[in-house]
């Protein structure tokens, strides 16, 4: 009898336990942020690139 009781009492408080969850530390880490300065490129071709060749042509 004493067996039952012990076991009926132990199934109770394990069943309380069951919907526990155990969550550990969490860490956040942001990734870097760049920035990329503005280049402004003055002068007569404003920065367009001519391929080889084609300035000899006079298409560029």
């Amino acid at each position: 009898m004493r067996n039952t009781v012990v076991s009926l009492l132990a199934a109770v408080a394990l069943s309380g336990l069951t919907g526990c969850e155990v969550v550990g530390p969490r860490i956040k880490v942001e990734p870097p942020k760049v920035k990329v300065p503005v280049v402004v490129i003055e002068g007569q071709d404003q920065g367009k690139h001519c391929p080889p060749g084609q300035a000899k042509k006079g298409r560029c």
